[in-house]
């Protein structure tokens, strides 16, 4: 179970986060705060495994509770909850482990948890995050919310559940970096993650992927690497 902490200035805020992460069966105790200076005193007195932090809060703000508990030799995961994205950049250079626009969408809220849930099993580090430009306002996304890749010229369009954003990389420079990662190329046009895969095709006469419900054509020069790759990944009985 996640013991967490919900701090927001505005009570009817805090009540509403803490109803929704209450219906999440990985949840465990909830805790409340009203301010940044009640946050720190709960994180001193419970134990808390995520902090759910407004971000514009007065006298302590969401990132100076942050910057606090960086310092922690545990510090507990952190997302931020916010009315707007322009503390985005600050809040991921703090290893947020995600950041919630309000209002904050139950099924949104629930790949948080899972975001979280996975980091205190593995004990792994924050996943990467990517700068992208969107209307002249400089974002930053996890790569693992990357679902797959499309080359536009010398960019490249990368797709997520909500968005898509242009970068000025190569699609065969982000193939040979983002390998590694789980992401595969499948065409000339287009390189996908295995971790968003719905099904494929691979005998039908034009092979194709559905990932994130878009579908992909498979080229018939990447086919077999493809066929190679989800070998290697298949799931074999013992013994």
């Amino acid at each position: 179970m996640i013991n967490v902490l919900v701090a927001d200035d505005e009570l009817p805020a805090v009540e509403e986060l803490a109803f929704l992460l209450g219906r999440d069966e990985r949840i465990g105790a909830i805790h409340r705060a009203a301010s940044g200076a009640e946050a720190l005193s709960a994180l001193e007195t419970e134990s808390v495994d995520a902090v759910f932090l407004d971000i514009h809060m007065p006298a302590l703000s969401g990132l100076d509770i942050a910057r606090a508990i960086s310092r922690s030799a545990r510090p507990p995961a952190v997302v931020f909850v916010t009315a707007d994205e322009d503390c985005a950049l600050e809040a991921f250079e703090l290893a947020a482990v995600d950041y919630l626009l309000k209002p904050v969408r139950a099924e949104r809220l629930a790949r948080s948890i899972s975001r979280i849930s996975e980091l205190i099993k593995d004990g792994s580090k924050v996943p990467e995050m990517i700068t992208v430009d969107q209307g002249g306002t400089t974002r930053m996304i996890r790569r693992d919310d990357v679902s797959y890749v499309q080359a536009q010229g010398d960019y490249a369009r990368l797709h997520t559940a909500e968005a898509s954003y242009l970068i000025r990389v190569p699609l065969s420079d982000l193939e040979q970096q983002w390998a590694e990662a789980g992401f595969i190329r499948i065409h000339r046009s287009y390189l996908m993650s295995l971790n968003h895969v719905g099904h494929m095709k691979l005998a039908a006469a034009r092979p194709s992927v559905t990932v994130a419900g878009a579908e992909l054509p498979i080229s018939r020069r990447h086919l077999p690497a493809v066929r190679d790759k989800l070998e290697a990944t298949r799931i074999r009985p013992q013994g």
